[in-house]
């Protein structure tokens, strides 16, 4: 069942939700490229998928932006597949349809409609089977999840792929219109940038921005904060607590142009949030504060250039209800779950690889010399 499809032209893919979601599908979405060199793989995501990847070097040759679908593309209730989409779909003649989003509840049976000769994917107790899938459990990395399933048609991790471990960890390349787009909205970074991303989605996995500002001081390093537009008062609170000045950009910046920066920047301390690996996926070496269940699913995989700093409280600190059963309820307190990092242990990490970088640019002046 793991075996190659034989006459693959045309592959479709479904991973339609965030930006860090999509960068930990990256080493399954190469290992299909790999397997199937000379096919079309088309990426069923969201538009900011289509604005992102369009004339960026990478595994999807295009993007099909889907509706709100519930279970599929929103997490929201009350949006059926919209009549004539599947049909639609169905008319590019998919020969593999791969199913790396989800358990498969909502996704599955929508996989099934766009009339693939093989589907293959991810799969709870509860969901309808595919042709070939893997069981969906929890506590797994979801980079290694999505390989398995790229495993099931012969898809495997590409080991040439030098700093990357083998292929597990993503890569994105920047391109010209990125760096232009940080050019108009930021300007020149300055040399030995280290840029904070003190935001997270869920409260609950962000590290106070009281101590963004204590490491912000103690590197002495030139400084930007970015977020959001919905993060700004994250971002401006960071830079207010903080001594030394820094730039702050909150919502003024694309996902292009972030990674642009982000490629400037000698280190990037943030939270478990999809910034932080979008800057591992430029090489850039990073610095984050997890929480110790997320850190099982969606940590770096490697510990040369990134290095989580983890939070081992199991309970809510309020009202001491359990946050390690994926089953459980969650608890109404949006207080942070991750604060007993210290600050101390984040500046090592964080000098470590400054020190590691510094190294390294020394060695490259002296090979230029």
């Amino acid at each position: 069942m793991g075996g190659l499809v034989p006459g693959v032209e045309r592959i479709a893919v479904l991973r339609a939700n965030a930006i860090g979601d999509f960068l930990l599908s990256v080493p399954a979405l190469d290992a299909l490229r790999s397997a199937y060199p000379d096919a079309k793989l088309t990426l069923l995501g969201l538009p900011w998928h289509a604005g992102f990847l369009e004339g960026r070097p990478g595994p999807v040759d295009e993007v099909v932006a889907l509706p709100p679908i519930t279970g599929v593309s929103t997490s929201e209730g009350g949006h059926p597949v919209p009549g004539g989409l599947c049909e639609g779909l169905r008319e590019r003649a998919f020969d593999l349809a791969v199913q790396i989003h989800g358990g498969g509840r909502y996704s599955n049976p929508f996989v099934r409609r766009l009339g693939a000769r093989v589907t293959a994917g991810l799969r709870t107790p509860d969901a309808d089977e595919l042709d070939r899938w893997v069981p969906y459990v929890d506590h797994h990395h979801e980079s290694l999840r999505f390989l398995e399933v790229a495993a099931l048609v012969g898809g495997r991790a590409d080991d040439r792929a030098g700093d990357r471990a083998g292929g597990l960890e993503p890569r994105v390349a920047v391109t010209g219109r990125d760096r232009e787009e940080l050019a108009a909205a930021f300007g020149e970074p300055p040399p030995g940038l280290v840029a904070l991303h003190p935001g997270a989605r869920d409260p609950r996995r962000r590290w106070p921005v009281e101590r963004f500002a204590a490491v912000a001081d103690r590197l002495g390093r030139p400084v930007v904060v970015t977020g959001s537009a919905a993060e700004r008062d994250l971002v401006e609170g960071v830079v207010a607590a903080m001594r030394r000045p820094a730039a702050a950009v909150a919502g003024t910046l694309g996902l292009g142009a972030l990674a642009a920066l982000y490629e400037r920047c000698d280190l990037v301390i943030g939270n478990d949030t999809g910034p932080r690996h979008l800057a591992a996926a430029v090489g850039t070496p990073t610095v984050a504060v997890y929480w110790c269940v997320n850190l099982v699913s969606y940590g770096p995989l490697t510990r040369t250039r990134h290095r989580p700093l983890i939070s081992w409280t199991t309970g809510c600190p309020v009202c001491g209800v359990d946050g390690v059963d994926p089953r459980g309820e969650r608890c109404p307190h949006d207080v942070s779950w991750v604060r007993d990092v210290p600050v101390d242990d984040v500046l090592e990490q964080a000098g470590d690889l400054l020190a590691e970088t510094r190294i390294a640019e020394g060695a490259t002046r002296r090979l230029r010399g």
